[in-house]
């Protein structure tokens, strides 16, 4: 009989506090884009729940829901800021339940 041989070790892909990473990242994202973009237009509903889903660790379920062309425009520049640090655009919390 041969040697069975155990399968190598996988390196992880994501380091154990990926997710604090990834959530310091984003709230960087989220100051820089308040300074560049400002707070006119923004709801006193999606700036709760984005704080909410900040002060969470980043581990809320996402129910920011981005009503105004101003909320979409931040949505919109956040997901890319997102992406661009290595983010799955599935991180962001905008969704709109209802």
């Amino acid at each position: 009989m041969g040697t069975i041989l155990a399968a190598p070790q996988r390196a992880r892909a994501e380091p154990e506090n990926w997710n604090a990473t990834k959530c310091a990242r984003y709230s960087k994202a989220w100051d820089q884009a308040m300074a560049r973009m400002g707070r006119d237009g923004l709801g006193p509903a999606f700036l709760e729940r984005h704080a909410a889903f900040i002060a969470s660790g980043c581990t809320a379920r996402g129910d920011v829901c981005a009503r105004s062309d101003r909320e979409i425009a931040l949505a919109n520049a956040m997901m890319v800021m997102a992406m661009n640090a290595g983010m799955a655009s599935t991180f962001p919390p905008f969704y709109c339940r209802d």
